[in-house]
Formats: C-alpha cells, sequence, structure tokens
C-alpha cells in the first residue's frame, strides 16, 4: 500500500530530474511524517542521484525526519533565550518523563522528543510545542503537570 502510494507520488515528477528532489522529499514527508529509508532507495533511483546525496540534502534542512513521529510530538527550543531560561532543565525532566532522548519515539509510539534551535518564540522563553501547539514561559512543573495530564488521558482512553 505505501509502495503504491510512492510510485503514485513518483509519478508526478520526471525521471532522472534532480531538480525535483526537495519537492519530492516534501510530499514524501507530507505523505508519512516522515520519509522512510525504502522511500529513499526507490527515489534515488528515479531521479538517478545516489542515496547518499538524498541524504545528504535531506539531513542539511530541518523539515525532514528519518523516524516517525509519536502520537504527542514534543519539540523543545534550545535557541539562546530558551536555553538560558532553562531548557536544559526541562530537557533533562522530558527525558525522565517521556523514557526517550532527542529523535527517538517511546515504544509504544505516544512520544517522541525533538529537540532544535529557536522555534521563533523567544520572548516566552522556555518553549515547548506539543503536536504543534505552543507553550511558553514553561516552569518545570508546569511541563510535568502537562505530561502527567497526557499520559492520564492516554491510560483512560487505552
Amino acid at each position: 500500500m505505501s509502495e503504491d502510494k510512492l510510485e503514485s507520488l513518483l509519478q508526478v515528477y520526471p525521471s532522472g530530474r534532480q531538480e525535483y528532489l526537495i519537492p519530492a522529499l516534501q510530499d514524501m514527508q507530507q505523505q508519512w511524517g516522515y520519509i522512510p529509508e525504502w522511500a529513499i532507495k526507490r527515489l534515488a533511483a528515479h531521479l538517478q542521484i545516489p542515496a547518499s546525496t538524498i541524504y545528504g540534502v535531506a539531513t542539511f534542512y530541518n523539515q525532514f525526519r528519518f523516524v516517525p513521529k509519536g502520537k504527542y510530538h514534543f519539540q523543545l527550543c534550545y535557541g539562546t533565550a530558551c536555553y538560558l531560561f532553562g531548557a536544559s532543565t526541562l530537557l533533562q525532566e522530558l527525558e525522565s518523563m517521556l523514557g526517550i532522548k532527542d529523535g527517538e519515539i517511546s515504544d509504544d509510539g505516544i512520544f517522541s522528543l525533538e529537540v532544535g534551535g529557536c522555534l521563533g518564540g523567544c520572548a516566552q522563553a522556555p518553549v515547548v510545542a506539543v503536536n504543534g501547539e505552543f507553550y511558553g514561559n514553561l516552569s518545570l512543573s508546569q511541563l510535568q503537570k502537562m505530561v502527567e495530564n497526557i499520559k492520564l488521558e492516554e491510560s483512560i482512553s487505552a
């Protein structure tokens, strides 16, 4: 099924045309929420470029990921303002409470964690986004309560 979707996606782009790499990667990211390894190999063959070149381009841009996101995707800003206002403490707490590190997804697929550069909320540092919803001026206790509430919600719905 996924391979059929990829083939349909690739039909949009002429074979052997390297200039379509980024749009194709964006389409793949949108389709699956990440870029699977098997899809990169197929894209490499279609565009007639090495898979290593595709990885090089995709890792250069922050928008691309190679692992799926969890149901609750935490993005922690590690920009200068957030770092100065306690992002490192929030990171330690998130890693402890979620049981994962930066770039990982929990075994049950519920949580994923991504630490990155500025999320654009410097005046509200530190900032954490959960599934794209931003939380600023976040204290350690607020973060703990947020995670506990999500865990409680998940245990009720399970």
